[in-house]
């Protein structure tokens, strides 16, 4: 299990970490020229969608960070790993998927997976 958890985090994570360098470089997301259907929540806020490369890089910088914990067994992994999976629900269709994946393994396998 615990190589499945990171793979999806190491995709969610990295394409998030990617995208948000290619916004803040290139002024648009990898892919097709109209975000996915994530970008709708943002716009029903008014909120300009090609501004939040940060927000990605941090994202994908958090989830990366979380990997490390998770495989060093830091007591404090569990805890994150929940939080970032929570928080990453917004990412739709495949960062709320490989979220909400995420989120039902850790409670599942909280134990097998030593934390």
């Amino acid at each position: 299990m615990k190589i499945l958890i990171t793979i999806l985090g190491l995709l969610n994570g990295g394409y998030m970490l990617f995208d948000g360098l290619f916004v803040m470089v290139k002024g648009k997301y990898f892919g097709p020229e109209k975000p996915g259907s994530w970008a709708n929540i943002f716009y029903k806020l008014n909120i300009d969608v090609f501004k939040l490369g940060p927000l990605f890089i941090i994202f994908g910088l958090l989830w990366i960070i979380w990997l490390y914990a998770l495989w060093t067994k830091l007591n404090w992994a569990y805890v994150f790993g929940l939080t970032i999976s929570i928080l990453t629900l917004w990412y739709l269709p495949v960062g709320t998927l490989f979220s909400f994946i995420i989120l039902v393994l850790l409670i599942i396998t909280k134990k097998k997976l030593g934390l």
